[in-house]
Order: C-alpha cells, then sequence, then structure tokens
C-alpha cells in the first residue's frame, strides 16, 4: 500500500549540556578534585550515562546494544575507580581534550563502535508571567482573572481557554496554585516555548527533480485534508499551490519575504510527495490547510499551537501535522488536542530532535501518533529523540524544490510531514479507513530498537 521514496543524508546538530545533581540515584561530580560520589539503584545504563553527561560535563558515546543494570554506592572515589565502578563489566575510554569537554567512551566489543551520543534533554522553557487556563462552560472568566490579579491577553471562548498575562514570577506561581484548587477551572498550566525549527541547507546536486502531482478537485464530502500547523507557507509553483487552501494565521502576519524557505513550506512540501507516492497517475484530491503559529518569529508557544489546532479543526481538516515540540507538557494543550481526538482527527506529532529518551509534546500526547526519524532503513537518525512507546519511523531527510534550489531539509519534522503525507494519501487513494492505515503503517515503519 505505501511507497516512499527514501532519501538520505546527514547533518551535524549541536546540542548544550547543563549540570544537575539529583538526591535519589545520584552522581556528585566533585570536578575541581576529580572525585565522585553515587548513589544508584537497579539504574539502566541510559539514564545512566545522561547523569555522567550531565554532572561531569562530558560528552559521552555508547556502542548500540550495550546494555548494564546499575547498583552502587560509594563516596570520593577518584573518576577512573568510580567509572568502574558504575559500569562494571562494559569498557570505557576517557579521552581528556585540551580545548573542549573530554570524551567518553562505552562500548561492548571496540571504542570504534561506541557511536550512539548521550544527549542530556533540555528542560521546559516557559513563558514568563504566562498561564493558559481552561474553564468550565458558564464561568465568568472576567471576574476569575480579576480575582487573580491577570489580565486577559488571549481568548478561545469556544473551548473555555484563555490567556492570562501577570506582572511578576511570584504573582504567576501564586495563581496557578491557586487556580489549580479552583472548582471552576478544568486545566491550568504555564505557557510553553517550542523549540525553533531545524534549518534548510542548500543543495549543489540533489537527485531527482520536482514532485509531480495534479489536483483531482474534491467533492463536497468525504475529503482529506492536512491542517499544517506550522510556519507560514509559500507559493510551490502553479500545479502545487492548487493542493494549498488559503492561509491562515493565529500569530499574526509573517513577513512578505519569498526569498528565504519557511519550515512550513518545507514540510507542506514533503507532505506533497508523500502523497505523490500513494496517488495513482500522479493524482490526488488531498488538500493542506495551512496553519501559520509563529507569525515570523523563529519560535512559537503553547498557546498559540493550541489556537492553530482549533482553527484547522474549525476549517474541515481531518488530519492534523504537528512538526514542531517542546518539552513543556501543557494540560491545556493538552486538553485542545484530546478535543480534537474525540473528534475523530487524526494527528501526527515530531518526536524531538535531540537523541534523549524522554517525550517530546505535543507528540507525546496520548492517542497523538508521534514519528521519530530514520537515517537509514531501519536505523534511528543519531540526532532522533526516542522513547519507549514511539509510534511510527520513517526516513528524516526530504529534499525540497523552492524556487530554482533544491534544499536539504532533516529532522524529525520531515518524518512527521512524511507520516501526514502517507496516511493522507493512502486514505483518498484507497477509502480505507484511519485504522486499516495506521494499521499498515505501523507494520510497514516500525520504530527499531536502539
Amino acid at each position: 500500500m505505501f511507497k516512499l521514496r527514501q532519501l538520505w543524508f546527514g547533518l551535524l546538530l549541536a546540542s548544550a549540556f547543563v549540570t544537575h545533581a539529583a538526591n535519589t540515584n545520584s552522581v556528585v561530580w566533585h570536578k575541581a578534585a576529580d572525585r565522585v560520589d553515587a548513589d544508584v539503584r537497579s539504574m539502566q545504563l541510559w539514564p545512566l550515562l545522561e547523569k555522567l553527561a550531565l554532572a561531569a560535563e562530558w560528552k559521552i558515546f555508547v556502542e548500540p546494544g550495550a546494555e548494564r543494570n546499575v547498583s552502587a554506592k560509594f563516596k570520593d572515589l577518584p573518576s577512573g575507580e568510580a567509572l568502574k565502578m558504575l559500569l562494571g563489566d562494559l569498557n570505557f575510554a576517557l579521552v581528556p581534550q585540551t580545548n573542549g569537554p573530554s570524551l567518553l567512551y562505552v562500548f561492548r566489543t571496540t571504542m570504534q563502535n561506541a557511536t550512539r551520543r548521550v544527549v542530556v534533554a533540555k528542560p521546559a522553557r516557559r513563558v514568563a508571567n504566562q498561564l493558559l487556563v481552561r474553564v468550565k462552560p458558564g464561568t465568568d472568566m472576567e471576574a476569575l482573572a480579576k480575582l487573580m490579579g491577570a489580565k486577559i491577553i488571549g481568548r478561545m471562548d469556544k473551548l473555555g481557554v484563555y490567556l492570562l498575562q501577570f506582572g511578576d514570577a511570584a504573582a504567576t506561581d501564586a495563581a496557578l496554585g491557586q487556580l489549580k484548587n479552583n472548582s471552576d477551572v478544568l486545566d491550568v498550566d504555564y505557557n510553553y516555548s517550542f523549540d525553533p525549527p531545524p534549518a534548510t541547507v542548500p543543495l549543489a546536486n540533489a537527485p531527482g527533480g520536482p514532485i509531480s502531482l495534479t489536483l483531482n478537485p474534491p467533492g463536497g464530502s468525504g475529503k482529506v485534508v492536512v491542517g499544517l500547523i506550522d510556519m507560514n507557507v509559500q507559493s510551490l509553483g502553479s500545479s502545487l499551490d492548487k493542493f494549498v487552501l488559503p492561509q491562515l494565521s493565529v500569530a499574526g502576519d509573517a513577513p512578505a519575504d519569498n526569498t528565504e524557505m519557511t519550515h512550513g513550506t518545507a514540510m507542506a512540501y514533503t507532505i506533497l510527495e508523500a502523497i505523490a507516492q500513494q496517488a495513482a497517475g500522479g493524482v490526488s484530491s488531498v488538500q493542506i490547510q495551512p496553519v501559520d503559529v509563529y507569525g515570523g518569529n523563529q519560535t512559537t508557544t503553547s498557546w498559540f499551537v493550541a489556537l492553530g489546532i482549533q482553527k484547522a479543526v474549525d476549517s474541515g481538516a481531518n488530519v492534523l501535522n504537528l512538526s514542531l515540540g517542546s518539552a513543556g507538557d501543557s494540560s491545556v494543550l493538552d486538553g485542545v488536542v484530546k478535543l480534537a481526538l474525540a473528534d475523530n482527527i487524526v494527528i501526527f506529532g515530531a518526536a524531538g530532535n535531540t537523541p534523549v529518551n524522554t517525550p517530546t509534546y505535543p507528540g507525546a500526547i496520548p492517542g497523538v501518533y508521534d514519528v521519530t526519524a530514520l537515517s537509514k532503513p531501519g536505523q534511528l537518525a543519531p540526532y532522533a529523540n526516542y522513547w519507549p512507546g514511539n509510534s511510527l519511523a520513517l526516513p528524516g531527510t526530504s529534499i525540497v524544490y523552492f524556487g530554482n534550489q533544491a534544499f536539504g531539509v532533516q529532522g524529525t519534522s520531515t518524518a512527521t510531514a512524511y507520516a501526514s503525507g502517507v496516511f493522507a494519501g493512502a486514505m483518498s487513494a484507497t477509502g480505507s479507513s484511519a485504522s486499516q492505515i495506521i494499521g499498515g503503517m505501523q507494520t510497514k515503519f516500525p520504530v527499531p530498537t536502539k
């Protein structure tokens, strides 16, 4: 059922580390003295190595398949002895660097096989002094905001969802506690920032050429419309523009600059590429409803993503593509997503481009099909986030033609766009049910083990 031309190339992404010491399952590195305290119990290798990366500020690489259940308790050991206690029968090599952090390689066979980078999860970033709140029908929101000393700066009256602004951090945190105990409040949480999308790279020699796809105008019923919640979508050329419905925006208009391709444009093209590969004779009736949730900025927030989802659903989208993500799990955004799922909207969300095993939202919201990326068939991309329960894994690389230039686009956002396009194209071409198509995709595009 599913055809997908797989295009693979590598890009390097940089990651930042932070220092942290936990009270339980703790590893404390006294860097000046090069001494270590540890208290870990029945801890698997990967989370242990994440703690080492945080505590020692090392870059750590591990051989795929290396495993160990670690239990150790000691105090004031030199780093070499500490590593022996923690890593047991696994081999390791610690390589100091003159102008950077030391490199630690952990392996079963040879050091050269320690290729998977251990990257520490980034903390959730909040928008200062803002809360999202979802209230019961009939709630006097103006009175509630006044009681909290807040100003309503955004509203979705249909869903009872509001964005509140406070004077400072202390007032914000105090209101969060009070609203959690208010009987009129269904959900309340911080407004989280989303990560900037990955950059595109011009390609001098790209294989193949632009996709060819012809629109079969959809009828009044049974239409398949992909809601693309992303940056604004620019012109893809006269033939492909027929597949793109008029742009909607919830974050203000983006600058009228068509010289630099946006992430939304790249995702729209990738969705259409996947649709083309499902379409008999290169003809399809699937359309894309773009919703700009960035407004010309490089980042967006939980609030604008929630607005974008509802705007797409209200405009007739029955498939949603969320090629974006945040470490912050907003309970209010969760609620908006669950309302869309209750309307039988099929949603695909990106797993994230930091190779850790912690969830990225909204992809990790139950009911959303989260998508991680492959670098080649059967192999997770080195940048791809992975956690138990990932739904699908598709190619993380796309070649996009914009103007007269080919661009390489890489990330789990690209894999998500492929997934949305495969699903929408198959639904339009075959008339199969959503559950049948998803079942086929999970068989065709399983998530490989590490």
